[in-house]
């Protein structure tokens, strides 16, 4: 059975970013598969947190009774897991075993609890400079960074809803993931994305699937194809990546980014996952990735 607590970690640094829609709850493990090398996707019910979180969010999430290791991982939603009626029943995630606590989890079998609080974040959706309707949302992945793009590509189609009924999602004509791994054993979800209706292009260093070469190079010739569309970039993975991504972008097509950055509460609290983000006024000033993003507007990024 999913237990709850309370979750209540407001903080008088900004109101404006309070985690008060956030729920802590001990949950049952009900999948825990390999997909590809080292990189696994959780599933677990929790049907409260099903059903608020939205694509670009993340949780936070540790082994139940178990202190070593303390803190918590943050994982970006992967996709909702729905009973037989279509109502929100668990949350999945995809890691990439690296560490101790992901090291634990790839171990973890079904009817194994964890703790996780979320949803946490602020998620990709329309706002004032992100408007709702595009002909084409081209999603860039670099190693792990695939992970938020299953669901967004699902609801930019118009394929499934996720979160509130009265959040405004952005929907897309078309959707492409260029995906960009080492090597070919690290491709994780390939199906998920094929069967979502979802162009995938795929770029691996060693030549070993897909294009022999850098994903911004898939990047590159997916704008020239959209010269005459409108069009919006959504990228996450490592921060070389997701620089040279803005270079690219630069220009030629609005960019918002998932930053990676380390956590360590997943609420704002200790600022350990600072980013550098321009202000108003053209200076720049710290800002938390975990409630603040960790989806950006990328021109606002100091790289």
């Amino acid at each position: 059975m999913t237990t709850s607590t309370s979750c209540d970690h407001r903080t008088p640094l900004s109101a404006a970013y309070y985690a008060d829609g956030a729920e802590c709850v001990t949950a049952p493990i009900t999948l825990n598969e390999r997909m590809a090398e080292d990189t696994y996707r959780l599933r677990f019910t929790a049907p409260t947190i099903a059903a608020a979180i939205t694509p670009g969010q993340f949780v936070m999430l540790r082994l139940a009774g178990i202190n070593d290791p303390l803190l918590g991982r943050a994982l970006a939603l992967y996709d909702v897991h729905r009973d037989a009626s279509g109502a929100p029943l668990g949350v999945e995630v995809v890691y990439l075993v690296h560490g101790k606590l992901t090291t634990a989890l790839a171990s973890a079998q079904p009817g194994d609890q964890i703790d996780v609080w979320g949803p946490l974040g602020n998620g990709f959706g329309a706002t004032e400079e992100t408007p709702p309707s595009y002909d084409r949302l081209i999603q860039v992945a670099g190693g792990i960074g695939q992970t938020p793009f299953l669901a967004l590509g699902k609801e930019a189609l118009d394929a499934e809803s996720y979160g509130p009924e009265d959040r405004k999602p952005i929907r897309a004509s078309c959707v492409t993931l260029c995906y960009g791994v080492r090597r070919a054993s690290l491709l994780a979800g390939e199906e998920d994305f094929r069967g979502a209706g979802i162009d995938l292009r795929v770029a691996s260093d060693d030549g070993s699937v897909g294009h022999h070469g850098l994903v911004t190079e898939l990047l590159t010739a997916a704008l020239d194809e959209s010269a005459d569309e409108s069009v919006l970039v959504a990228c996450c993975g490592p921060e070389p990546m997701m620089e040279a991504v803005a270079e690219v972008c630069r220009g030629r097509a609005p960019l918002l980014v998932s930053l990676e950055t380390p956590m360590a509460c997943g609420f704002g609290a200790c600022f350990s996952c600072v980013a550098k983000v321009v202000q108003p006024d053209g200076e720049w000033d710290y800002k938390r990735t975990c409630v603040e993003g960790p989806v950006f507007d990328a021109e606002k990024i100091v790289w």
